[in-house]
This record gives C-alpha cells, structure tokens and sequence, in this order.
C-alpha cells in the first residue's frame, strides 16, 4: 500500500488522559521530474509518467518473452522488447533507494531494470541503471545497453 499510518504521542488533556495524532503518509513520486544523472553521466531519454502514489500492487516485474534461464539476450534486443510496455523509469528506482521499507521482499534476488531512463555513461556507451539487494541493503548498478544481458532480468513495469 502507499499509505502508512503514523501514531504519535501529542500531549496530555486536561484530564490526565494521553492524545494521539494519527498522520497519513502517502509515498507521492514525481516522475516527469528530471532523473538523478551520475556524475560525469548525461540523461540520453527519459519518459515521464506524471505523479505516482506508491502502491507495489502497481508494479509488476516483466520478463522477456524468450526467457530461458542461463541464456542471454542482446541488450538492444531487450530494450527493443520492453520499450512498447509501461516501463517505470529511474526515479522510482530513486525514490525506492530512500525508502527500502517499500521494495517488496519479493524483489530480493533480482536484478530490476527501470528502462524508462536511459543514460550516456562517462565512456560515451548507453546503460540502464537497476537495483539490486547486495545481501545487507537496496543498492543500484547499471548494464550497458551493447553488452549481452542474462534473459532473466526483470522490467519494471507499471500494471495495466
């Protein structure tokens, strides 16, 4: 869900008895705002998606149709198969980097791509950025686009 319910302590009434203030926190993610670019990096597309309130029933991991585990597919093959999906871009990603508490436990043991923000690296080549569970926290990585990728790595995807 996007929405968390906070229970705060406020201050005590007149008769001896506590107050509590209950906030309602919604995970609102600005998506047509500009993507973080890393440094030294260029934003080479980046397809907007208005505002997103949080909801993980909303994203859904895609996976190539071809997958077949321990095989690889090109990665502009890939990017050419996922590009006419609902493909979420990086500030998600971002978003989700400063609030793990979000990311499914599902997603553990993936590699997510965000296709819909792609970037130019310092070395001129075009990669997407992902995240990833390193084993202790949520991080990110990045694939060149050239490189052949493992046909198992999820899209994610907004659902339709």
């Amino acid at each position: 869900m996007s929405t968390v319910l906070s229970i705060n302590q406020v201050d005590q009434s007149s008769n001896g008895l506590k107050v509590l203030q209950i906030a309602t926190v919604k995970h609102i993610i600005d998506c047509d705002a500009n993507p973080y670019v890393p440094n030294g990096w260029k934003s080479e597309s980046h397809r907007k998606h208005g505002m997103f309130n949080w909801n993980q029933k909303k994203i859904h991991l895609y996976l190539p149709a071809n997958r077949k585990l321990g095989k690889c597919i090109e990665g502009k093959k890939l990017q050419k198969e996922v590009e006419n999906q609902p493909i979420v871009n990086a500030n998600v990603l971002d978003y989700l980097l400063v609030h793990p508490e979000l990311i499914p436990e599902s997603w553990k043991g993936e590699v997510i791509f965000f296709w819909a923000t792609i970037y130019r690296d310092s070395f001129g080549r075009l990669c997407v950025r992902c995240l990833y569970w390193n084993g202790n926290s949520w991080r990110w990585i990045y694939h060149w686009i050239d490189d052949d990728l493992r046909s198992s790595v999820p899209a994610a995807i907004f659902a339709k």
